[in-house]
Order: structure tokens, then C-alpha cells, then sequence
């Protein structure tokens, strides 16, 4: 059945329409995403279709009885709404039901007249089959359900004092009750842990709505959707299949244009030779073949994608680059006693190092990237900085240091230009501030716009190019994915791929996760930080096993279950968020000791190598008596080595694996 059906709808922007003729329709149970670069009037088009704002042109049509349910990127809240009040004020027709049952049982309780207590128990009695009919009765106890998974499990408190990664999850909590049959999700992801976007994926494959939706999250895209719609040049075209399937159909998409173009040119060489020597086109002939030169001359060229790279020369790392040794940072709780967010933590950091943070919202990201840059001091510890050590911190929300600036609000091109006129590349030569601006998308008349006119999208990817201006050699990434489109995420992994310096991330993207570092810190929320070293997917590979693991060996399993991460959701469902051990669980190794573990295996392997060497060479009928003294010490002590290293090995294998 079809539920969305959209005709010509257009829409101005800045300067131009933003797009126009937009066409295209969405049946039940359909998942479709909406990409497009930064700027290019997605989330516009989305506001439109769920009607919070209007289109100049076009209409939209919804299934009767449908309904529509918008998350946008920024929700609206009332700060002083609790979290039940914020989910309970949606205008479901689920609770809607629940509201009209609620004040049907207040009226009844206060009713003194036998007429109008019998109307309102007639009225009950209609609402309690509607709630069975409905399965409404345990209603609330499925929102919490949801909330439980997304990791919120109070809801008692007030919505403005909740972060913005806790007030997109209730957000998305309220769309997601919605008996909707459309869900308008624009960018679903931004600000979720790792965690509760796989739960989200899952949940939006298995759901009989209709979903359209914007995101930049590519293993959610391959996972989800089956149509992809693009917005480009204004105008909108339909790729059947997953993201994937889109690369290669664009890619044999431009390929054609390509080779159509070099036909085209081609002729008009020789159509241009002979207008140039002046025909008289007085022949009805001669009249179509100029007319057709002149269509050919002013068509709509091909423009393929333009790429950009950004390589600045490098700066070099010295001896020490950054140490942290048994680093501490608590915060206060709700009742105003310290709570750790990070106990006795301990890193050198070596040249080329490319971590991932991970753990869920609230465990202390972003605390653990302040301290490392110096934005924050530790409460017990020491944090030494190389003296040759030069950060380039890009944080979640560069719009505020921008508004920082003063009552002036620069242009794009002043913005750059408050960091250097011209820059200097790695091979030598020179760029201005106004052709750097263009290899990144920002050509003509934006360079002159307010920064304050800019997307979300674009306003970041601004900010991205002044921070790589600087030549930092330790870059420290704390969600630098959050509203870029997937043509600025691929130029960013480009541009790692090849970056010399060290690396930290933190974001819940997980192809670019798995594109740019190669070890995790995992953050438990408890305080403690252990290693993983591995891509962010084969991290969570191996909690979906653990998950997985209690079905068939119970006992096994609850010592294998990782004790960094005793809440998170995987992909086994909402189930897992609230599965906790019941029996004591041992710690993870850190990061130190996995290496120590890794390089015991080695180093017992040569030493019974070597041992095994000995006894022959002791039982081989040496007569050198000196000879056989020195053989045998040194058998003697390789054997008490051995049987420490043994030891040892086996007091760091009964902890988690890494």
C-alpha cells in the first residue's frame, strides 16, 4: 500500500532553488534513505513531508489513518517537561486512548450523579475493550522498554538538564511508540553510542513502517535501506538497492555520462567547423542542423564529482610525544558525591598511534579526550606533553567557538583568513585561503556568505579545514562525523589514511571506525579503561558472541561476558541491554597486560626451543666438563624462567581476553 506519495514539490534556498520537480513515492513497510552533500536541502525536504515547513510548489499526499512521525536533527523540548511528560504530551493516537481512559476514571471518581456516573462507566467500559483490543495496558511498560535499551531507565528528570546525546535518544524513543505507519528520521545516529545504533538498525529492518531517512552512517545504510534517493543539482533520482549497490550504479552511472560527453564534444569539433564557415542556413536541412548544434552547445554538460585532498606539510613528533601515568578524573553525581569516570589510567603514546575510543553516553569520551589535550586537569596523576607535541582538537561543537570570535560574525573566507592568508602544502607550494575553500566545496558566492547562513554540515567542515590549517601532529577527533555528508566523510578518511601523526577518535560511526584506527580504549562508565586491538566491528563481533555464548555453555560464558560492558546492547535485541552477570566476573587485561600476554606466548615458545636444544646437547656425551657447566646453569636458569613466565601466563589468561 502506498503511503507517502510526493509530485513536483519544490523549495527556494539561499540563492537558487533548493530543489525543485521532486517526485518519488514510498508503500508500506518500504526503507528508504535520503543523501545528498551538506547544503543540498535534505533535512528541508524532510521537514516538508512532515509539514514543519512549506513547500513553494507540490504536493504531498499520506495514506488516510497513516500518520507521521518526525525526528529532526535538533528536537524541540520544554526544558522544565520531565522525560514522562516529554514522551506522554506526543499526540498518538495510542495515548491518546490512554489520556481519554485516565480522565474518564478521574470524572468517575468525583461523579455524584447516578445519570452521569452511568454515561461515564458506559464510556469506561467502551475505553477498557479499546485498551485490550490495543494491548494498551501494558503500554508504558513497552516505552520504558525502549527507553531501558537506549540506556535511560529513569524517567523522572527534567528534560533540560539532560545532555544532547540523552535528548535525541528520548526523542527517538517518542517517534519510535508513535503508531505511525511513516517514520521521518534525520540523522537518527548523531549522538547515539555505538551500541544503541546497532539496536536501532535492527529495529528499523524488522518494523513493518514505512522509513525514510537521512544519515551519513554507511553500515546502517547497506543494513537498512533498499531504495536510496540522492538530491543533487536540485533534483532527485532513485538507485533501487543499498548503499553499496549505489556506489556501483553511480560509478557505471559516470562512466557512461563520461564517454557520452566525449561523443558530444567530438561532433560539435566538426559541427563548429562548419558554422564557422558560415553557411546560409536558408534550407529547412540546414536550419534543423544549426538549431541541433545550439541544443547541443547549451545541454546540461555532465559535471563528475569533485574530489579534494588536503595534505599540509608535516610537523615532526619528538622523543615524547604524550604520557599519562595513573591518571584519575571523577565527577560529581545527582546527589553531589564524586563519581569516577577514570581511575589510575596509565598510556604512552608512540608515534602513529591510531586509537578509537569507545564506550556508551556518559561514560567519559570526552572527559578522557580533554584530558589528554589539556582542556581538563586530572584529580590525581600526571598528564606530560612533548615539547614538539602539537594538538588539533576538534570538538562535538565547533559552532560555539566560532560564536566566541565577538559581535562580528565573519564570512567564510574571513573565518579561514583569521587563520593564514596562504598555506603551505607538502610539496612545497602555496595556497590561498580562497582556493583552499573551493577544493572544499565552498565556491562563488558562499566564500562571501555569514558563517551563521551555513548547514550544520557545511559549518563543520568549515571548522574542519581551520583546525588542518593549523599542522597539528596529534589529532584528537571527538565526533567528527556528526552532520557531514558521506562525500566530506570519505575525503576525511583519504586524508587520515596518509596523516603521519597520532590519532585518536571518538565516534559512532562505525565505517569510519574500522577506516581510520586500529585499537580501541574501552570505557566501562565505571572508570576503568581497557584495550582491544582490533576495528571497532570486530570489537563488537565479539559481544555479540559473548552475548550468544550463555545459550549453549551457561557456566563458560558468564566468566567470558566482558566486564567493561555488563549493559550494552548488541544485535540480539533489546533483551541485552539489561541482561547483567549474577556471579563475579574478572577483570579485563589492560592494555599493557595484553601486550605483556602476547609477547609471554613468544617468548615461552623460543625458551622451550632453546630448552629442548639443551637437553640434547647435555645428554649427547659431552666430555668438556667446563662445557657442561655452562650448558647446564644455563639450563637451570632458563627452566626457573620458564616456570615464572608460565606462571604468569596463566594468571594473565584467567582475566577477559583484550
Amino acid at each position: 500500500m502506498n503511503v507517502l506519495s510526493i509530485k513536483d514539490l519544490g523549495k527556494i534556498g539561499r540563492d537558487a532553488p533548493l530543489f525543485s520537480g521532486v517526485t518519488f513515492g514510498l508503500n508500506s513497510g518500504e526503507k528508504a534513505a535520503l543523501i545528498g552533500r551538506n547544503g543540498s536541502g535534505k533535512s528541508t525536504l524532510l521537514a516538508c513531508i512532515a509539514g514543519t515547513l512549506t513547500a513553494e510548489e507540490g504536493s504531498i499526499v499520506t495514506a488516510k489513518e497513516c500518520g507521521i512521525s518526525f525526528l529532526p536533527q535538533n528536537p524541540a523540548y520544554n526544558p522544565q517537561d520531565t522525560i514522562r511528560d516529554h514522551i506522554f504530551t506526543s499526540e498518538s493516537t495510542k495515548l491518546a486512548t490512554i489520556r481519554r481512559y485516565e480522565e474518564v476514571c478521574r470524572q468517575l471518581g468525583e461523579s455524584q450523579d447516578q445519570k452521569a456516573t452511568q454515561r461515564l462507566q458506559d464510556q469506561l467500559d467502551s475505553l477498557s475493550h479499546e485498551m485490550t483490543q490495543r494491548d494498551l495496558w501494558n503500554y508504558e511498560s513497552q516505552i520504558r522498554q525502549i527507553l531501558t535499551t537506549l540506556g535511560i531507565s529513569d524517567l523522572s528528570p527534567l528534560m533540560g538538564s539532560l545532555s544532547g546525546g540523552m535528548v535525541k535518544k528520548v526523542a527517538l524513543a517518542q517517534v519510535l511508540i508513535d503508531d505511525t505507519g511513516l517514520l521521518l528520521l534525520d540523522e537518527p545516529t548523531n549522538q547515539l553510542d555505538i551500541t544503541s545504533i546497532a539496536w536501532l538498525e535492527e529495529y528499523l529492518r524488522t518494523t513493518q513502517r514505512a522509513v525514510l531517512m537521512v544519515t551519513h552512517d554507511r553500515y546502517f545504510l547497506d543494513n537498512v535501506c533498499s531504495s536510496i534517493y540522492e538530491l543533487a543539482r536540485s533534483r532527485i533520482k532513485l538507485y533501487t538497492g543499498n548503499y553499496s549497490q549505489y556506489l556501483e550504479k553511480k560509478e557505471t552511472e559516470a562512466e557512461i555520462e563520461a564517454n557520452t560527453e566525449r561523443r558530444i564534444e567530438s561532433v560539435l569539433r566538426t559541427e563548429r567547423e562548419w558554422l564557422l564557415r558560415g553557411p546560409q542556413a536558408r534550407g529547412t536541412k540546414a536550419r534543423a542542423r544549426v538549431d541541433a548544434i545550439h541544443r547541443m552547445i547549451n545541454r546540461e554538460k555532465f559535471a563528475a564529482d569533485k574530489g579534494f585532498s588536503f595534505e599540509v606539510a608535516g610537523r615532526r613528533l619528538g622523543g615524547t610525544i604524550l604520557e599519562l601515568d595513573r591518571v584519575c578524573k571523577s565527577w560529581p553525581d545527582s546527589t553531589g558525591n564524586p563519581r569516577p569516570v577514570i581511575t589510575d589510567f596509565s598510556y604512552i603514546f608512540r608515534k602513529g598511534e591510531r586509537l578509537g575510543i569507545f564506550g556508551g553516553n556518559g561514560t567519559g569520551k570526552s572527559t578522557l579526550l580533554n584530558l589528554l589535550t589539556g582542556s581538563l586537569e586530572p584529580d590525581k596523576g600526571t598528564i606530560k606533553t612533548g615539547v614538539n607535541t602539537v594538538f588539533g582538537y576538534y570538538q562535538q561543537n565547533p559552532q560555539l567557538e566560532m560564536a566566541k570570535e565577538g559581535c562580528h560574525v565573519p564570512t567564510v573566507l574571513e573565518y579561514i583568513q583569521e587563520a593564514a592568508e596562504v598555506i603551505t602544502l607538502n610539496n612545497g607550494k602555496t595556497l590561498s585561503a580562497t582556493r583552499l575553500l573551493e577544493q572544499f566545496g565552498f565556491e562563488g558566492r558562499i566564500q562571501y556568505s555569514a558563517v551563521t547562513n551555513l548547514s550544520g554540515g557545511e559549518l563543520k567542515r568549515l571548522y574542519l579545514v581551520r583546525l588542518l590549517m593549523g599542522n597539528p601532529n596529534f589529532l584528537v577527533l571527538d565526533e567528527p562525523t556528526n552532520d557531514f555528508d558521506i562525500f566530506t566523510l570519505s575525503i576525511l578518511e583519504s586524508f587520515l589514511e596518509g596523516y603521519g601523526g597520532c590519532l585518536v577518535v571518538v565516534s559512532h560511526d562505525r565505517c569510519f571506525m574500522d577506516k581510520t584506527v586500529d585499537t580501541l580504549l574501552v570505557l566501562d562508565g565505571q572508570g576503568s579503561i581497557s584495550g582491544f586491538v582490533g576495528t571497532c566491528s570486530e570489537y563488537l563481533q565479539l559481544l555479540a558472541q559473548e552475548e550468544k555464548a550463555p545459550k549453549d555453555h551457561p557456566a563458560k560464558a558468564t566468566a567470558s561476558t566482558p566486564a567493561s560492558e555488563p549493559q550494552q546492547a548488541t544485535n540480539s535485541g533489546p533483551e541485552a541491554a539489561t541482561r547483567q552477570s549474577t556471579t563475579p566476573q574478572p577483570r579485563r587485561r589492560t592494555y599493557k597486560e595484553q601486550q605483556e600476554w602476547q609477547n609471554l606466548e613468544e617468548r615461552i615458545m623460543i625458551q622451550e626451543e632453546r630448552k629442548t636444544e639443551l637437553e640434547a646437547l647435555l645428554s649427547g656425551g659431552e666430555s668438556d666438563f667446563s662445557r657442561l657447566g655452562v650448558l647446564t646453569e644455563e639450563y637451570n636458569q632458563l627452566t626457573q624462567s620458564l616456570d615464572a613466565a608460565y606462571l604468569r601466563w596463566e594468571e594473565l589468561a584467567e582475566l577477559k581476553d583484550y
